[in-house]
């Protein structure tokens, strides 16, 4: 992990947007931008922080991270090329086995070469805890009496932050609902809305849960709990196909196992292991979303680029190594030398 010093120096020459005309036409999300090139997407994963359904700031090398941690997973996964190095939870090559993926290449650190997939309109979280502080959440639902979310029946008894029977699909439609956020919504209601066939949803569900587990089982190897994650999927000449991230600080929940179980005995909340750092940070300022965002300060920032990376270097059990700034530059350089600008 780099030191604190390398992570100050850093902060200003964080990675917020691109401009790389000879890719063409740019598109934005929260966290990457993308480029449309000869039936292909560049994507590049820049340091932008979402939060609170918005962009909040810029974390020093989150970017990176986020890249070539999705990278990682997307190979042990699918029939994608082997991670260069250790394989840490001792997997192998059986991990590489459970649908294919949009991959194609990672030319630079923060950039992805990816196929361009008819993306499906639902979101799929699998749930291994039950958990959550909004009022929305499932923990919040449950205590307030509901047995029956999101179509799903769940036993009486069961305590804020416990594993559950077994783990739970809950879908959202992708940013349908009020003001273009997630929509919660039900299995029977995909269907019956017709977002998605029947066979192709059950073929969705299917291949979630076995991507949960086999991420369940990799991060159980480096002491993490896998709490819940998000899932998208698209269709690659009519192949259900793996798209976005996968098992990121950004699209997933995780515990530090070592800990967990004295703490749920306790009552007391598990110790977190992603970006949940910065969520309670902005609430301790008084902030939940409404409004304009306070300034990160420095040492929020500092402390969440070092989780990061943490996180890479425990899954990956590789040392997490920097690219070269300027970001953009090197990015421009590495896309020439790989043929996608001319």
């Amino acid at each position: 992990m780099l030191t604190i010093d390398q992570i100050r120096g850093a902060i200003s020459r964080v990675l917020t947007e691109t401009h790389l005309p000879g890719l063409g036409r740019r598109g934005q999300g929260k966290v990457r931008d993308f480029y449309r090139v000869d039936g292909k997407r560049v994507l590049i994963t820049t340091d932008r922080l979402s939060a609170f359904d918005r962009v909040v700031g810029h974390i020093p090398f989150k970017g990176q991270v986020l890249n070539q941690l999705a990278a990682f997973w997307f190979a042990r996964t699918s029939a994608a090329p082997s991670w260069p190095g250790r394989d840490r939870a001792g997997t192998g090559e059986r991990t590489r086995d459970i649908l294919p993926n949009h991959l194609i290449s990672v030319p630079d650190p923060n950039v992805a070469v990816v196929h361009e997939c008819q993306a499906l309109p639902v979101e799929i979280v699998v749930r291994g805890y039950i958990s959550g502080s909004t009022s929305t959440s499932l923990w919040s639902r449950y205590a307030a009496g509901e047995r029956v979310i999101y179509g799903l029946e769940f036993p009486d008894g069961l305590r804020k932050n416990e594993r559950l029977p077994q783990p739970v699909i809950t879908p959202t439609t992708r940013g349908t609902g009020p003001g273009g956020h997630d929509e919660r919504i039900t299995r029977e209601e995909i269907i019956e809305r017709g977002l998605v066939s029947e066979p192709l949803y059950a073929e969705i569900e299917e291949k979630a849960l076995v991507l949960f587990a086999r991420g369940t089982e990799i991060c159980a190897a480096t002491g993490i709990i896998l709490v819940d994650t998000k899932y998208e999927f698209g269709l690659l000449d009519g192949q259900l196909t793996l798209i976005d991230e996968i098992h990121t600080p950004d699209s997933s929940r995780f515990w530090l196992a070592d800990s967990y179980q004295e703490r749920f005995e306790a009552g007391r909340e598990p110790e977190n292991f992603d970006k949940e750092l910065i969520r309670l940070w902005f609430r301790q300022q008084g902030y939940s979303g409404d409004g304009p965002s306070p300034e990160l300060a420095e040492e929020i920032v500092i402390q969440a680029s070092q989780r990061y990376q943490a996180v890479y270097e425990r899954i990956t059990g590789r040392d997490f190594e920097p690219g070269a700034f300027p970001i953009e530059a090197r990015i421009k350089t590495n896309l020439w030398r790989a043929g996608w600008i001319p």
